[in-house]
């Protein structure tokens, strides 16, 4: 997906964050612009801020017209299949890689930023952001082509992959909607085994490019491809790291006990003890979403619906608060196509305007969760402030957006918003809020826990790509979600999650944008007037939640630091506080 919480200290120097400073040249180019105390005189000032402007201008323009052609291109690619179509995008990702692999271009950013503190703020800052991109792409053309190569074809495979089901080809939403409806053990446990056959497909290739990025990462002095990864994303893996231990522990208990009452109230639809529950029994196949509990079927509230009307739902809602998005789904690609990607993303064709979402919406909760998630990635991009410099034209990090979007996905299963948009009847949801509310509480808890499984599996999987991927899988399946293993079971059933490939050591960002969307809906309730618990805020039909999100959030792009960027707009460090109070018990 492109568009694209906890407290760290604003990102330093790559070298500091890793552990390692990268090698040869590039390790003294990094000690200059970092130690270098001389001040220079105010014509050299002047100079300096002049090298910049011109810098920064060529560099805009450039990285503007790849940037913008390397998303068109994927886009092409996601939307066809197209053999033609992923050569193409294979190519211009290339080409933008390459660009930021010129050296020369490299060490003028560094010596620019060794007078960080003369230039003007916004060219620092878009220098610095630079930097980030450059830094990760100083290898060897041949390996950047390789690791472009192999990612492409990798995510082709996902793209096109259709499992074998009974002697057929059945596509993901098909083998979901079997689950859903299937109550013998047998025939679940079939279509589970479906969804994890393009994991053998693209596993001992995922081996390969895990170890082609490790050697990438490696040339830049770092310890492997998930150290730098994240230090690439300014933050600190020690820290990352420490906030996850700590989710840990405040979900524990609430996930302990929630799921106990979930395995009691799942085990009599298919005649079995709760003890004997598997990982088929859980609908979703990662067990990263809760199925519907029997006191309420979220998707009673869609079923009666066209896939048209998910989208103009969302139409309606973002209307209502002022950030309309008639423009984005004129652009967007909806339903489901023979060859299409099966998933969702939203992406920012050029900067300019051109916001676009691909989905495979079908009238359930789950499509209208996501409609109005990528829904919000859009509005993000879409009202970033475009005087900023193209680079700066991003939002703040990357799970400041995932945040976005899942504080408006979240709506989809919201009481309030379940009767004032899909028209379900007042007191049929009176009724049913209590469990609506737990049904959420649910998600909450088993997306955090498989955060965990995935933070920890992904950094394993670069730490050694060689040891036992299979059973390493379901032993944090175990330890962090309490999954059984299923006996006798040796496949690379970790590699049919295809973050793996496409967003590759990402993935620990949805669960800071949980953190972030808690928090921000605690900061938004507080500062707008409301009285209660945060989750109980009204956001429909209020043009102020809009003006807010646009003038706090959406507009300043990555113009500070993301530490910096929660202080602002929460009035605080980001933390997991909020968090921890939306998943306790009902009291």
């Amino acid at each position: 997906m492109k568009s694209a919480c906890f407290v760290i200290v604003a990102f330093a120097g790559l070298a500091a964050a890793a552990g390692a400073a990268p090698a040869g040249d590039i390790a003294e180019e990094v000690a200059l612009a970092m130690n270098d105390a001389t001040a220079p005189a105010t014509s050299e000032k002047d100079e300096i801020r002049q090298k910049a402007t011109s810098l920064l201008a060529e560099y805009e323009k450039e990285l503007a017209r790849l940037d913008t052609a390397a998303a068109l291109a994927s886009w092409e690619a996601s939307a066809t299949g197209a053999q033609e179509a992923f050569d193409e995008s294979a190519a211009t990702a290339l080409a933008l890689r390459t660009f930021h692999s010129d050296p020369e271009r490299y060490r003028r950013i560094l010596a620019l930023l060794k007078h960080k503190d003369d230039l003007d703020p916004t060219d620092a800052r878009a220098l610095e952001v630079a930097r980030l991109d450059f830094e990760g792409n100083q290898l060897p053309p041949d390996l950047l082509k390789a690791m472009v190569e192999l990612s492409t074809e990798i995510t082709k495979t996902f793209n096109t992959h259709r499992s074998a089901l009974g002697g057929k080809r059945v596509t993901d939403n098909d083998l979901l909607e079997r689950m859903a409806g299937e109550t013998d053990g047998g025939q679940r446990k079939a279509i589970w085994e479906a969804m994890k056959q393009v994991g053998g497909a693209v596993g001992p290739k995922l081996v390969e490019l895990a170890k082609l990025r490790n050697e990438a990462a490696r040339k830049l002095g770092y310890r492997n491809y998930w150290d730098m990864m994240v230090c690439l994303q300014e933050q600190d893996p020690a820290r990352l790291l420490a906030i996850f231990a700590e989710l840990e522990k405040v979900t524990d208990e609430p996930f302990r006990k929630m799921k106990r009452s979930l395995d009691a109230e799942l085990a009599p639809r298919f005649g079995i003890e709760p003890a004997d529950m598997m990982p088929w029994h859980y609908d979703n196949p990662f067990f990263q979403s809760p199925p519907p509990s029997d006191k309420v079927d979220l998707d009673e509230f869609y079923k009666n619906k066209k896939k048209e009307d998910i989208v103009e739902l969302a139409r309606a809602f973002y209307a209502g608060i002022g950030l309309p998005i008639e423009d984005i789904i004129a652009r967007s690609d909806l339903y489901e196509r023979e060859g299409k990607d099966q998933h969702a993303f939203s992406t920012n064709i050029d900067r300019e305007g051109d916001v676009r979402t691909l989905l495979n919406i079908k009238p359930t909760a789950e499509w209208m969760d996501t409609m109005l998630h990528e829904a919000g990635h859009a509005v993000y991009d879409k009202y970033i402030d475009p005087s900023l410099p193209f680079n700066l034209r991003e939002p703040a990090h990357t799970f400041t957006t995932e945040g976005i979007a899942m504080f408006f996905g979240a709506l989809a299963k919201n009481p309030g918003w379940i009767v004032e948009f899909a028209g379900t009847d007042a007191d049929r949801v009176k009724k049913l809020a209590k469990a609506i509310r737990e049904q959420r509480r649910r998600e909450q808890l088993l997306f955090a826990r498989w955060t965990l499984v995935m933070l920890h599996f992904e950094k394993a999987l670069y730490d050694n790509p060689d040891q036992d991927l299979n059973k390493l899988w379901w032993d944090y399946a175990e330890r962090y979600q309490l999954l059984k293993r299923p006996p006798g079971r040796d496949e690379p059933d970790w590699a049919s999650k295809t973050h793996f490939t496409v967003a590759p050591v990402y993935y620990h960002n949805y669960q800071l944008g949980e953190l972030f969307a808690a928090q921000l809906r605690a900061a938004m309730a507080r500062q707008l007037g409301h009285e209660g618990p945060a989750e109980t805020f009204k956001v429909s039909d209020r043009k102020d939640v809009g003006q807010f999100l646009k003038e706090k959030v959406f507009a300043p792009g990555a113009l500070v630091p993301w530490p910096e960027f929660v202080r602002r707009v929460t009035g605080e460090p980001l933390g997991a506080a909020c968090f921890a109070d939306e998943v306790q018990p009902p009291r």
